[in-house]
């Protein structure tokens, strides 16, 4: 049975059978092999799934909890950011992206902790946030909420997610407001051209 590790666009963490393409944090929220709280602090990052062969124990007491993402598009839509360490080159290629885009000095990793922290969840709660944004604003490899479920935008087309993978496609409307559940600071990422990954079923 797979394990509850796995993060959706809305950032639940579910047990399910997809495979990740990356791992990550948003500190510790474990107790035993359990999740008891939706996250600690404001470091949420992706990770890569190896680097320089370091070899971490799942579940390790007093440390922060392993999670795993479908893809980085998802890991986006959740509120996290490539890891500065294990994903060096993907951070500054974030943060160039963000400073192109959104203008102002550079932004420091804190800075840019801070933003998406206030962008990702609803005021003195644990309850993502989802943003007002126009159709013709929401770049490819965002996600939106549509029809009750999360959607992966992607030219034309709206590619439904599941706990099992990418699904059901449906046309992109052409007008109107989208509800991105990406947050506005990596829809402009997004935006400037950051070459977010995405698995490739969602492409089929």
């Amino acid at each position: 049975m797979p394990e509850r590790n796995r993060v959706t666009p809305m950032g639940d963490i579910i047990a399910s059978p997809l495979r990740g393409a990356w791992t990550g944090n948003k500190g510790r929220i474990h107790e035993g092999h359990e999740i008891v709280r939706f996250h600690s602090g404001k470091l949420w990052i992706v990770c890569a799934l190896e680097f320089r062969r370091r070899w971490q124990e799942q579940w390790k007491p007093h440390h922060y909890t392993f999670l795993f993402f479908h893809d980085e598009a998802v890991a986006f839509a959740a509120g996290h950011r490539p890891c500065a360490e294990c994903r060096h080159g993907a951070y500054v290629d974030y943060v160039d992206a963000w400073h192109d885009s959104l203008g102002g000095q550079r932004p420091t990793a804190a800075g840019v902790n801070d933003r998406l922290h206030a962008e990702r969840l609803q005021p003195r709660s644990h309850r993502r946030r989802v943003h007002a944004v126009s159709w013709t604003d929401v770049p490819d490899g965002a996600f939106v909420l549509d029809d009750g479920a999360p959607r992966l935008v992607l030219g034309d087309a709206l590619v439904e997610w599941t706990p099992t993978g990418y699904a059901g496609r449906s046309r992109r409307p052409s007008r109107g407001t989208a509800a991105a559940i990406t947050p506005p600071a990596t829809l402009a990422v997004l935006r400037a051209g950051y070459p977010v990954q995405i698995d490739a079923s969602a492409t089929r």
